[in-house]
Formats: structure tokens, sequence, C-alpha cells
């Protein structure tokens, strides 16, 4: 089966989910046969049970990592995050033109984009090449206006209450 028409998804927000979210659209879609990457911006450390679970759903699920093993944010992005974002960036290229998968997921290119690691018009270059049988979803917070208004659905997730807050950190299955 294929995609008749593929469109594209951004998941945006400071609240929790983003990822999750395009996880349940991938499960979706192995489960009717579909062809799915997930590439993973910033998130080379792990592993992560998403990464496990692809291992699981082989050969239809593939996540491919990129970023080092530590948390890049704004204020310390490093040289070396900049290489691995570019390199990531012309891997999700490849990914997104070979005519293997049906939905192709850039997760937290919306904050390798915010960090400066890449630009708003590599990420516009990539809707712009995207196959018509492909379907692209972008997760991170803080999407640019411009890819906002590129993309056929936005769905921003918003913070009500965070059990972060009260000293709760990352849990096992479920955040990682």
């Amino acid at each position: 089966m294929k995609l008749e028409k593929g469109l594209v998804q951004v998941y945006t927000g400071n609240g929790k989910g983003k990822t999750t979210a395009a996880l349940g659209l991938a499960l979706r879609a192995v489960g009717r046969d579909l062809q799915v990457c997930m590439l993973q911006f910033l998130k080379g450390g792990g592993p992560y049970g998403e990464q496990m679970a692809a291992r699981k759903l082989a050969p239809n699920f593939t996540i491919l990592q990129t970023g080092t093993s530590d948390w890049c944010r704004r204020d310390n992005a490093a040289g070396v995050d900049r290489l691995l974002a570019r390199e990531a960036l012309s891997l999700a290229e490849k990914t997104l033109t070979e005519a293997r998968y049906d939905l192709v997921i850039l997760d937290e290119i919306n904050n390798a984009v915010h960090y400066g690691l890449i630009s708003v018009d590599d990420v516009l270059h990539l809707i712009a090449i995207k196959p018509d049988q492909v379907e692209l979803v972008l997760t991170g917070r803080n999407a640019d206006e411009k890819i906002i208004t590129a993309a056929d659905l936005v769905t921003e997730m918003r913070e009500v209450k965070h059990y972060y807050k009260s000293g709760v950190t990352a849990r096992i299955g479920i955040e990682k």
C-alpha cells in the first residue's frame, strides 16, 4: 500500500507529547504495512524505548539517531552539534527522496532550527522536495512561522501541568 497523497505535519509547543504523537502515527502506519523512518536530530544518547520498539517492528520501522550523547540546548550548542545537525540534514534529504519510506519523521528538527544548527530555509527545502506520496512529520518546540505556514497540519502541545516540576525525572518506558 502507498499513500495517495502525503502531507506535511508539524508537532510543536512547550507541552509533552510531540515525539510521542509522531510515534503513534508511526505505529498506525506500520499497522497498515507502510514503511516508516524516524530520523532523530539531537538524540545521540539513549537507548530510548522507541528505538528498541522500532527494532521489533523492523523492517517496517527504522529509527536513525543523530547528535551527541549530551543534551544539546540553545545556550550550549557547540561546533560538533552543528556538524552533526548538518550531517543529519543530508541524511534527511536522502531518506526523504529515496522512495523507500511512506512516512518520514524528522524528530526535533524544529529544535535544531531554533538552536541555529540548521536554517529555516534548509527545512523549507526538505518540504519542497518531499515526494507527493510521502507524509512528512516535523517535531520539536519553537517551530518557525515559515515552517508552520508551509505545513498542512500543525498541532501545538501546550503544557498545563508537568510532573517534572515536582521532581519526577524521565522514566524508562514513559519518557525514555
